[in-house]
């Protein structure tokens, strides 16, 4: 899928389903942008000018900035722009449930993020929107890892922290398929916005991850855009490496008990519901029964017998195959329909009723 290009008139844009195939003119649907911002009034005004003009609506949340952001804002001329405002500082999570909830009232039917430190190219945000408004994806999000040149020039130690925790990230959201989990550059269609379970959506730097759990509990479907890495002069990553390694794991691992227990046991029972079942009752079979016998034969002073060290260990050699097919099913069962259209439809015969 080529991302879109413009075309004239300016509300409509050229996209094609490949690069030899024929484009045609499709007009963008309402698009708007949240800005959270905090202590961002050194880089603002920047951003907020930097918006590509097909945006219709631009949100900024200021999230209980000390300093003269909100006054800037204000002192903008740019109609699109719609402040709102936090007394204390919440979070960015929570900025963009307010930035969100703003955006959805005003009429917005795709909804991109873009922080407020400059760090967001908006030169990238028409190919970021383009495979909701074709109808391929109901949340995108950047990916700035997707060619090895990039790869190389981070180092090492954040290398192997991002891969870790991609790896988390897929399995606690079932997103097999996606990567660079905490990239904020992110667009959703608005019909899933009042879907989200508000209470579950990190306020703070999780918010990223927790809306790929979110979704996932939705059979949202998810892309991924490459979009380059861009650091502007002065610019640094307001997300620490040891906070995110010591609560990011155990949040994950929460979202993936979550997901698993509502997809495989709540919602549906699938081959993978057997398989988690077996597979966990004879792994555990084989460790306890290995464990007892080898500590009865440690006390008696005597080998255990070779009937006795089968036992424990096929059950666990079975246990770990049954897990391992579940795992398997689990990757082929990433969303491939998207929700949006769905809800739009379910949303439209509810306005229906009562009508003549």
């Amino acid at each position: 899928m080529r991302a879109l290009e413009p075309a004239h008139p300016s509300d409509f844009f050229l996209v094609a389903a490949s690069s030899n195939a024929r484009a045609v003119p499709i007009e963008l649907p309402d698009v708007a942008v949240v800005i959270p911002a905090f202590r961002a009034a050194e880089t603002i005004a920047g951003v907020i000018a930097s918006v590509p003009s097909f945006v219709r609506q631009i949100v900024v949340v200021n999230d209980g900035s000390p300093d003269r952001t909100s006054d800037l804002v204000r002192d903008l001329r740019d109609p699109r722009v719609v402040l709102v405002e936090h007394s204390d500082n919440q979070g960015v999570g929570a900025a963009m449930l307010t930035g969100y909830g703003r955006a959805v009232a005003l009429g917005a039917e795709i909804i991109a993020k873009m922080d407020a430190d400059g760090q967001m190219d908006p030169e990238h945000l028409l190919a970021l929107i383009t495979p909701i408004v074709v109808g391929e994806a109901d949340y995108t999000k950047g990916n700035r890892f997707l060619h090895e040149r990039e790869l190389r020039s981070m180092p090492g130690r954040r290398r192997f922290g991002n891969a870790g925790l991609s790896f988390l990230t897929k399995l606690a959201s079932g997103y097999w398929d996606i990567f660079d989990p905490t990239n904020g550059y992110t667009a959703i269609h608005a019909t899933l916005v009042p879907l989200l379970s508000a209470g579950r959506v990190g306020k703070r730097y999780f918010f990223e991850s927790s809306m790929l759990l979110n979704l996932s509990l939705l059979r949202a479907v998810v892309r991924d855009v490459y979009i380059p890495a861009r650091y502007p002069a002065g610019a640094t990553s307001h997300l620490s490496e040891s906070r995110a390694a010591l609560q990011f794991p155990w949040r994950l691992l929460r979202g993936f008990v979550r997901r698993v227990r509502l997809e495989y046991f709540v919602r549906d029972f699938t081959a993978v519901s057997l398989y988690l079942v077996a597979g966990l009752v004879l792994g555990l079979f084989g460790a306890v029964w290995g464990v007892w016998h080898w500590a009865a034969s440690a006390q008696a002073g005597a080998v255990a017998s070779t009937g006795t060290v089968m036992i424990a260990v096929l059950p666990i050699i079975v246990g770990v195959q049954l897990l391992l097919q579940a795992l398997t099913l689990d990757i082929q069962n990433v969303p491939t329909q998207p929700v949006h259209q769905s809800v739009r439809l379910v949303s439209a015969d509810r306005g229906m009723i009562g009508r003549p």
